[in-house]
């Protein structure tokens, strides 16, 4: 058994700061009190242990609160990205079969489905308060979250992230970079990413303050750091250029204080690592997914320069092969074993297991060198990278083919400087069309970051012997444009 994170971490440090947002500030013991109040109001709209409901927020205080009401009554929490489009949220709620949607009064216009419950923020903090009966104890197996992330058949996956995935994967983090009293861990990633909801779980286990964000902001991120208020934060590639731009211009370094960058969402630029060493920001690059609970494998800032590339070791209950190596630095599939790896799917893909043979194949091309870091030749070779989203091209090019003027497309990623990459989608046309009007057609059925950035019109699309799209291909016609 494992106790319940915020009841166990009341109990032993209730007068610490948990959280702080703008200019306020709440102790673990009144973040339990406002989150046990939200949770008997979620009992009153007919909400109980074990329902599974989908969560719709943004990054605040308020969504804070109902993540952990949630927690606290045992309700399973399908985690919905709010930059996603009605169509893509309404199929990702019916997939899971929630009982109801939870969602913060300024997205109930993203909710298009009737086919559930809808309770708004403010039904739920207007209620009445009924008592429940709550657990102390969770049981390791407990599905805790799901979160969706696409898949290679352009339909994404609902993972499942139990309470062992968790706690399994802040402890590895903790036994890598080490904890501090005074430790603060600015959070500028969305609550409905792995990489934003592990930051809340670390906050719990570990008794440390979170710095909450609800918009990365780098000039309030470079003086959070230059001042020393915060000691620890997570960013993605794009994010850090930002903040090193910001502390150049300004001609300041990071504070003594400051101990970890932790930079996932893709390899970081050398040249990036250079200015980050200059400003006296220690970059510990990441390798994980939202099947792994976050982090698997993390590269220590000492290694940063010497090991360039590199993804670094898995941490420490977490293992990494590469499937058919013999040698070091053989390419091949990297596979994940470990406690924080997902023991299953819902959905459509429920009955497909994750696993093969207790490994969990990611996709990524990789290889171990001599001393065992990890590189990652290519991410998923098709998967496009902006900004730290993912972006599948196929599910791009479902949505394209559906237009009745598109024969085929399709599509992939064009590197940028500012996002690292973006889409691009290559189209043959049954008839005459302009882009802006395929543009507009994405816009209404996908997230901004998911809209291709170029649209280029072809006689036809690139296929092997069985027909199969070759993206290579593609990829090589934009390098010759």
């Amino acid at each position: 058994m494992i106790p319940n994170w915020l009841m166990q971490r009341v109990y032993l440090t209730p007068n610490k700061i948990a959280l702080s947002y703008e200019k306020e500030s709440w102790t673990f013991k009144q973040l339990h009190q406002v989150s046990m109040r939200y949770a008997r109001q979620l009992k009153t709209n007919q909400l109980q242990s074990g329902d599974r409901i989908a969560l719709l927020g943004a990054s605040n205080v308020e969504m804070v609160f109902m993540i952990h009401a949630c927690l606290l009554a045992g309700i399973e929490i399908v985690m919905l990205n709010n930059r996603l489009t009605d169509l893509e949220i309404d199929w990702q709620i019916e997939d899971a079969e929630v009982k109801a949607v939870l969602f913060a009064d300024e997205f109930e216009a993203k909710i298009k489905s009737n086919k559930m419950d809808k309770i708004s923020f403010s039904t739920v903090t207007q209620s009445r308060e009924s008592p429940f009966g709550i657990e102390e104890n969770w049981s390791p197996d407990q599905t805790v979250t799901i979160m969706y992330t696409s898949g290679t058949t352009g339909f994404p996956k609902g993972v499942r992230q139990t309470v062992n995935n968790h706690t399994s994967s802040a402890l590895s983090s903790v036994l890598n970079l080490g904890l501090e009293e005074n430790d603060v861990w600015l959070c500028t990633m969305p609550l409905f990413h792995i990489s934003g909801f592990s930051i809340l779980v670390r906050s719990v286990l570990y008794g440390m303050e979170v710095r909450l964000y609800e918009k990365f902001d780098a000039k309030k991120v470079a003086r959070e750091i230059y001042e020393g208020t915060i000691t620890r934060m997570s960013v993605v590639s794009v994010m850090l250029n930002q903040i090193l731009l910001e502390l150049e211009r300004q001609e300041k370094t990071a504070h003594a204080s400051f101990k970890t960058m932790l930079a996932g969402g893709g390899s970081i630029p050398i040249d990036y690592l250079k200015r980050a060493n200059a400003c006296r920001i220690p970059i510990l690059q990441t390798y994980g997914m939202t099947e792994t609970s976050s982090q698997t494998a993390t590269l220590s800032a000492n290694d940063a320069l010497r090991k360039i590339g590199s993804a670094g070791k898995p941490l420490f209950f977490n293992q990494i092969k590469i499937k058919g190596a013999t040698r070091a630095k053989e390419h091949g599939e990297v596979f994940i074993r470990g406690p924080h790896v997902t023991p299953g799917y819902i959905g459509r893909f429920q009955e497909n297991s994750p696993l093969i043979d207790g490994w969990l194949p990611t996709g990524d091309i990789g290889y171990l060198d001599e001393e065992g870091y990890l590189y990652i030749v290519d991410r998923r070779s098709d998967l496009i990278i902006s900004g730290g989203e993912n972006i599948y091209p196929a599910e791009i090019e479902n949505v394209l083919a559906a237009h009745p003027k598109v024969h085929e497309v399709g599509v992939c990623g064009k590197e940028h400087p500012k996002w690292g990459q973006t889409p691009v989608a290559f189209v043959v046309v049954s008839e005459k069309v302009e882009a802006e009007e395929l543009m507009k057609y994405c816009e209404g059925q996908l997230a901004k970051y998911k809209v291709p950035s170029d649209i280029i019109f072809i006689e036809s699309l690139p296929r092997n012997a069985s027909n199969k799209l070759l993206r290579r291909e593609l990829k090589q016609w934009l390098s010759q444009q």
